[in-house]
């Protein structure tokens, strides 16, 4: 197996090195995916996203890969190290990587109690994530890539997840066009490995900066938002103690 992942993603050498492979072949023998089935997604700014097959007909999994060798370190410690279930953390890079992978796992664990439309997460190994696909036949856009035909309605349901994670006790903390889907003209929000508990310094000025982002957004499609209003209407739900 090892060597079909090699084979065929080759050119990807700052993903498919020989830890991650071994990982991966970790996580497909346990019948996470199929094997030969990985499909590159999308680039992000500290991981690579690929799309495999599942066991069961028709069925998909994301697997986020976070780099090892070309993650933003200090910016991934500066976020986590605050956040109280983290608190013991040391500076070491491949650390703070595996630790920033498990806290995603976490953090939409939290979600899908919280009841925030998110992906659901199946299983984590080092540096690698695995979740269900948004997307029944095919991966959900961006949002960004897959405007929304009622903005308004949209804008709205996005913020009912907001008031939902932050009355669970938590914050998004990079909300944007470019981390939240269009899944059949629903919103589900991705991208969890930076979310906090609202005890974590600085969480208020992360809610007040993911709503700006979000209403910036939505502003430019012309629906007229007070994001201080709308950042009141939330933290007037409450939040329970984490």
């Amino acid at each position: 197996m090892a060597r079909k992942f090699r084979e065929r993603f080759k050119t990807l050498n700052d993903v498919f090195d020989q830890f991650t492979i071994r990982n991966l072949f970790v996580l497909g023998s346990k019948d996470h995916f199929v094997e030969g089935t990985l499909s590159p997604l999308s680039i992000g700014k500290e991981a690579n996203i690929f799309t495999a097959a599942a066991k069961g007909e028709g069925r998909r999994v994301v697997i986020k890969i976070y780099r090892l060798e070309t993650c933003d370190f200090n910016s991934m410690y500066r976020y986590i190290s605050p956040d109280p279930r983290y608190s013991g953390l040391k500076k070491r890079p491949r650390e703070i990587v595996f630790a920033w992978c498990q806290r995603e796992y976490r953090n939409l664990l939290a979600c899908r109690e919280a009841g925030v439309r998110a992906p659901l997460p199946l299983a984590f190994l080092k540096n690698i994530l695995v979740m269900t696909q948004v997307g029944e036949h095919a991966p959900a856009q961006k949002m960004k890539d897959d405007v929304p035909k009622k903005p308004q309605q949209f804008f709205r349901e996005i913020i009912e997840d907001v008031k939902k994670l932050y009355h669970y006790g938590y914050v998004h903390s990079d909300l944007s066009k470019f981390n939240i889907l269009n899944d059949n003209q629903r919103p589900v929000l991705i991208d969890f490995s930076q979310m906090v508990p609202m005890n974590a310094p600085n969480a208020y000025e992360y809610l007040s900066r993911d709503v700006e982002n979000v209403a910036d957004f939505f502003r430019r499609l012309g629906v007229k938002i007070d994001s201080e209003k709308v950042y009141k209407e939330i933290v007037a739900v409450g939040t329970k103690k984490v």
